[in-house]
């Protein structure tokens, strides 16, 4: 009786995850899944500002907490610009990614949220990446006259332009990069395993002369 009724028993349902389910459903949004149990979703780039509007009046999330970008030259659409929601009210977070080619114009959120002109501002300078609305394009954390976008990929390890303050001109001027030497292939090796013949050797072999 006991084999009977394990083997007549329904087998576990998994619970629903309407959460989930509520944010795949959204206009804009291409897929949703859970990612280390945190919200993920891939939306599509146009129209960007009317999904995020939507998640902050109907959904609760009221703050976004930062903007950031990752680059991967090998594709297509070569940027993921990543949105971190956060909803204080329901103690959720949501990550929404979207996927941007070079050149290519992403709507601003700076008018659903205030504090992102400075994310964008961000994403702009070290990725390249251009948000329509934003009303300051200005270099955040690089310099004025900097050249490139710094997190990309193919950006070279010494830069571009490089400075110095001209003591004759009494002010600080950029100039092309320049190696003051070539790079070197440094031996790693250890001496201790490097050298057949150490000082002192022949003591322990007994050769003392």
């Amino acid at each position: 009786m006991a084999d009977a009724t394990k083997q007549d028993a329904p087998e576990a349902v998994p619970p629903v995850d309407i959460v989930l389910q509520t944010i795949a459903s959204l206009p804009g949004v291409l897929s949703a899944h859970r990612e280390r149990d945190e919200l993920v979703a891939i939306a599509s780039s146009h129209p960007a500002a009317s999904l995020f509007k939507l998640l902050r009046d109907a959904h609760g999330f009221e703050q976004v907490m930062d903007i950031c970008g990752v680059d991967y030259p090998e594709r297509p659409k070569r940027f993921d610009v990543v949105y971190n929601l956060l909803s204080v009210t329901r103690n959720l977070r949501l990550r929404v990614v979207m996927q941007v080619a070079e050149g290519e114009e992403i709507n601003s959120v700076s008018d659903v949220w205030p504090s992102a002109g400075w994310w964008e501002r961000e994403t702009w300078d070290l990725f390249g990446v251009r948000f329509n609305g934003l009303a300051d394009h200005r270099r955040i954390l690089t310099d004025y006259g900097f050249e490139g976008h710094p997190l990309r990929k193919d950006f070279p390890l010494t830069g571009y332009v490089e400075v110095h303050y001209d003591t004759e001109r009494k002010t600080v001027v950029y100039d092309k990069v320049k190696l003051t030497q070539e790079f070197r292939n440094f031996d790693f090796l250890s001496p201790w395993e490097g050298m057949t013949t150490l000082p002192g050797d022949e003591k322990a072999r007994g050769d003392r002369r």
